[in-house]
């Protein structure tokens, strides 16, 4: 991990609460690729989706890190510090 995140503190989970997006599954919706808070896991889909739930979690609820749900994808961001890190 990163050296200039000061936020590694709030990892609590690297699970999906869900295996798509929450809100979008809701409202039948779709997305293009999806993000999981390492804070609570909530499963949300990225800025290229038309929805950015992912960002909008983050903006409701100040959970500062995430990391990418997709398969082979190791990497994670910290939407405050502006940072990526990988979080394995």
């Amino acid at each position: 991990m990163s050296d200039g995140c000061q936020h590694f503190n709030q990892i609590h989970t690297h699970a999906a609460n869900t295996s798509g997006c929450e809100e979008c599954t809701k409202m039948g919706d779709t997305w293009v690729h999806l993000r999981v808070c390492l804070t609570c896991g909530h499963t949300g889909c990225c800025d290229q989706s038309k929805n950015r739930h992912a960002t909008k979690h983050f903006e409701a609820t100040g959970h500062p890190i995430m990391r990418s749900k997709e398969r082979g994808e190791t990497w994670g961001w910290c939407y405050i510090d502006e940072e990526m890190f990988d979080p394995i």
